[in-house]
């Protein structure tokens, strides 16, 4: 059995594939040094069901009794999950795909942890200690231990640890296929073109937020312009090559996670920064464009059910880029990311000198803005950044709903913030054995698909952590469905 890609879907259904019994091949287009996909650029949250702390300790054993005694973690039901992927996607979630995420989510937890993995709460990322406790919110509660990069790292080894083969600077190019369906695949690796033979292979090697050209084809004009939080490598050459053998494609072909990153970062990720280029603590401040205007809510919900949609509101200004602002009373709470030195920021002690400084702004109308931003807030309303407080502004033509608090502590900072692509939400129709479904209906035989080039889950918007979920559930489903049918055949 073949994979081709190595992130955290495309070894999910490596280790599900060997847990059966299955020879599998692991083939990586990076090199070793930044393999792994979008999967090591993130956090490492998943977003996944639980009924209480006794569910969330049992995923994550090293936590002990004062830090769970510290945790306010809540719940989190099937039925907030469902209410969530239905109003984030305005309702356009494929039912069946979202029946399987959700329902799902926690039994591939407890196997992911029970294969090796280690969880951990995201303090400090989805917290805020109030009164001596952390209170958790929006849904999203555990990350792997280390984030990205150590979710990645542990899912190699334990994939090494079960006699899976991983080849890097592997590029696969093209499937083997006929009438019969799929037979492996062609690729380049070392400057060699060679076939290699399987009975199933798995896609799993992202979507096309790497290629500019198909981004400006199928996401709009001027997505050619936007950063890339993760991979150079994910072009959609997996989608490609299933396409080109009859495939269905499937989802939000326009639409994609996109998210505020650092106006000054480079065109892709870089490993050694990870997420810290994004800036997602807005809701405790204002954004403002080059025409020094607001041009979100930032406090409509959550950042972990907006953030991904925002970026392409930021991307739709002029110049492509804003300003987050923030003053003295809220920049303890702001994120890390916040803190690293590769940061775009301006300071001052007065708000004149803070719009004279934004770069590329009109200072007079920022100062305006921030003005009557200013006399709008509802400050008789608590600020509680635990919970949607209600504390909104009154009379302006874009609100704020929450988290408001008048600008007007010195020191005051701003944060320069572009379009950062994250994945694509178009991809391949797949069933729920996560085998690829072709334009007629009918299942590929041999062909298995997982992660970001799946499409059909997320439109328009996302929650927070489903995407890691989603490539953990489904890579395990396609894997087990893999060797089930290799073995058959």
């Amino acid at each position: 059995m073949i994979v081709v890609g190595a992130g955290n879907a495309a070894l999910c259904a490596a280790l599900a594939a060997a847990e059966s019994g299955a020879k599998v091949t692991v083939l990586e287009r990076a090199p070793e040094a930044e393999a792994g996909g979008n999967s090591r650029f993130t956090a490492g949250a998943f977003r996944c069901v639980y009924d209480g702390a006794d569910d969330l300790r049992a995923l994550m054993p090293d936590l002990t009794d004062a830090e769970a005694l510290s945790a306010d973690f809540g719940t989190y039901t099937e039925a907030q999950f469902f209410d969530d992927m239905g109003r984030v996607t305005e309702y356009r979630t494929d039912p069946e795909l979202c029946e399987l995420l959700v329902t799902r989510s926690r039994p591939t937890m407890r196997w992911m942890q029970g294969q090796g993995v280690r969880f951990m709460p995201i303090w400090g990322r989805q917290a805020y200690r109030i009164g001596g406790r952390f209170k958790f919110w929006g849904g999203l509660t555990v990350e792997a231990w280390g984030g990205g990069p150590g979710l990645v790292e542990t899912l190699y080894a334990l994939a090494r640890a079960a006699g899976i083969e991983i080849a890097f600077g592997a590029h696969v190019t093209a499937l083997l296929a006929d009438d019969d369906g799929v037979h492996g695949v062609r690729m380049r690796q070392g400057g060699r073109t060679s076939e290699l033979r399987a009975k199933a292979v798995v896609l799993a090697c992202g979507g096309f937020e790497s290629n500019p050209e198909w981004r400006t084809r199928y996401l709009g004009p001027g997505w050619d312009l936007a950063k890339v939080r993760g991979t150079r490598f994910n072009t959609g050459e997996g989608i490609r090559m299933a396409l080109d053998i009859g495939a269905a494609p499937y989802g939000n072909w326009s639409g994609c996670h996109a998210v505020g990153w650092d106006r000054n970062a480079p065109e892709f990720g870089d490993l050694a920064v990870g997420d810290g280029f994004q800036k997602h603590s807005y809701p405790l401040g204002v954004m403002l464009n080059a025409r020094g205007e607001r041009f979100v809510d930032e406090g409509a919900d959550f950042r972990n059910y907006t953030y991904a949609k925002y970026g392409r509101a930021i991307l739709a200004q002029p110049g492509q880029f804003a300003w987050q602002v923030f003053d003295a009373r809220v920049t303890p709470l702001l994120r890390d990311e916040y803190r690293i030195r590769q940061a775009t920021r301006v300071r001052a002690g007065s708000l004149e000198d803070l719009a004279a400084a934004l770069e590329d702004v009109d200072a007079a109308r920022a100062l305006a803005t921030l003005t009557a931003f200013n006399a709008a807030v509802m400050s008789d309303v608590p600020f509680d950044p635990n919970v949607k407080d209600g504390r909104g502004t009154v009379g302006l033509a874009v609100p704020k709903s929450n988290w408001a608090n008048p600008i007007d502590a010195p020191p005051f900072e701003a944060f320069a913030v572009t379009c950062g692509v994250t994945f694509t939400f178009g991809g391949l129709k797949i069933d729920a054995a996560a085998r690829v479904i072709d334009a007629d209906g009918a299942a590929i035989p041999g062909l298995y698909a997982a992660g970001e080039l799946v499409g059909g889950l997320f439109y328009n918007n996302y929650p927070g952590g489903s995407g890691l979920m989603a490539g953990a559930v489904f890579g395990k489903i396609a894997g087990a469905s893999a060797e089930a049918f290799a073995s058959a055949a």
